[in-house]
């Protein structure tokens, strides 16, 4: 039985020595240690050993039977291992690669991005981002929209099975900025937001939106004005002019409507404004006392405005594109026809 045993252990060691893949290995793991292998047919020869023996013979079978477990698991584990970085070898891509610029550009939608948040750090604002995914409390309940209130019914929202929801709009990330100040602050928090839309020209159930908040003590609808009217006339590359008109909107105390000339035919009437000169653009207002003090923030002590843009809106507008399907159709052909260069 020991010559057995030797022998089984040289004819491993041949077997695992050289080039092997993992189905090699589990053939070799299958003839060693399945039903009919060569260790298992050694606990079935104990019954010719001599009954004094049959223990240590037993114990011998034991140790080689760990050893070829050990060896093989080993082995496997390493050959795993291999397999995983060859993997990420083979995707590798080096970023820092030069590129042909012919094969692609930015998304008008990043482009307009990149500027705005540019223009809103100027002035001191730091840029914030929060979860897609949000609970129903900071979605509604934490800005003053509990489930009674009607504003709700005209959000039509994606609602998940653990009770969680896809934001429906930025605001939704209002409670957990006051939070992390606890006091005076400007940020602005752009993303991506859903609702359950029927996809027509001018709706779309995937949207992006830039919400931003400021507070202070002693602010007042003319900072809002001075804020929102230097940040479109950086947008559009010229002096603006706009107007307020009244609005409503549950997490604002007076709430307002921000138009702005439209500054494409500096409101002589044009395809953008569709000759009503005006263009309806930013939904804004004073902060709602329970929503700062639903953020931990005293509105004795500290007040603030907040204001809303309609990302996509904005970029097909500067972009000339009249739907919004095509900012996340991904065409290149479209893209190029409203001048992106691809």
């Amino acid at each position: 039985m020991d010559g057995k045993i030797r022998e089984i252990e040289e004819d491993l060691e041949k077997e695992l020595d050289g080039e092997i893949g993992l189905s090699k290995l589990e053939e070799i793991r299958v003839g060693y240690l399945g039903k009919k292998g060569k260790v298992t047919m050694l606990f079935a020869g104990l019954r010719e050993v001599a009954n004094e023996k049959k223990r240590e013979v037993g114990a011998k079978i034991n140790e080689l039977k760990n050893k070829v477990e050990s060896k093989i698991a080993s082995l496997k584990e390493k050959l795993e291992k291999e397999k995983v970085e060859r993997e990420i070898k083979s995707s590798f891509i080096d970023i820092t690669m030069p590129v042909d610029e012919k094969h692609g550009s930015l998304h008008p939608r990043t482009i307009i991005q990149k500027e705005i948040e540019d223009i809103f750090i100027s002035m001191g604002f730091t840029i914030e981002a929060g979860d897609e995914i949000q609970t129903e409390y900071s979605c509604f309940d934490a800005v003053n929209m509990p489930a009674s209130h009607p504003a709700r019914d005209s959000q039509d929202t994606f609602w998940l099975t653990n009770g969680e929801v896809l934001r429906t709009h930025t605001s939704s990330l209002q409670n957990q900025v006051l939070k992390k100040y606890n006091g005076p602050l400007k940020a602005i928090f752009p993303g991506r937001c859903f609702r359950n839309e029927a996809l027509d020209a001018s709706h779309e159930n995937t949207f992006f939106q830039i919400e931003g908040m400021v507070v202070g003590k002693d602010l007042s609808v003319s900072n809002l004005i001075f804020f929102m009217k230097e940040m479109l006339s950086k947008v559009f590359k010229k002096e603006v002019t706009v107007r307020l008109r009244p609005g409503f909107f549950p997490f604002t105390e007076p709430s307002f409507e921000l138009d702005v000339l439209c500054p494409f035919c500096d409101g002589e009437g044009c395809s953008v404004c569709k000759g009503g000169k005006w263009i309806e653009l930013c939904p804004c207002g004073m902060i709602h006392p329970n929503v700062l003090r639903e953020g931990g923030v005293d509105p004795e002590e500290y007040n603030g405005f907040a204001f809303g843009l309609g990302f996509d809106r904005l970029v097909m507008i500067r972009s000339k594109i009249n739907d919004i399907r095509h900012l996340n159709g991904g065409d290149v052909r479209i893209l190029n026809k409203f001048g992106i260069d691809m």
